[in-house]
């Protein structure tokens, strides 16, 4: 039950971001951005660690903001994977990264406080 409300928050949080940085950031509609953040979730626990791994090297040597290049990129594989949705280039995706995952930190953590 907690997965499917964190996947609504996310894809609520994906949505209004995709409306603010509009028109560099567009999602067709709200079953987009489902689909969007199952599909980020999806590769978030199956790839993204596996980059991580072949790129550990490279994320000591930069002390760790290699990890940012990589959420980028998950970001841009999603971006490829679902119909609906346009994210105009690596800024762009490294803007909606950066405040997707702090506004997502927020509310999940307001989410947790509201169920105990």
């Amino acid at each position: 039950m907690r997965w499917i409300i964190n996947l609504l928050i996310t894809a609520v949080v994906v949505y209004v971001l995709s409306k603010l940085l509009a028109p560099h950031v567009v999602i067709n509609s709200f079953t987009t951005a489902i689909i969007f953040a199952l599909v980020l979730a999806i590769l978030n626990a199956f790839v993204k660690p596996l980059i991580i791994i072949l790129t550990l090297p490279l994320t000591i040597i930069t002390l760790g903001l290699f990890l940012l290049v990589i959420n980028v990129l998950i970001i841009l594989l999603a971006d490829h994977f679902v119909k609906g949705i346009n994210i105009d280039g690596f800024l762009w995706a490294f803007i909606f990264g950066f405040l997707l995952s702090i506004v997502s930190t927020i509310l999940h953590k307001l989410e947790r406080r509201w169920t105990l």
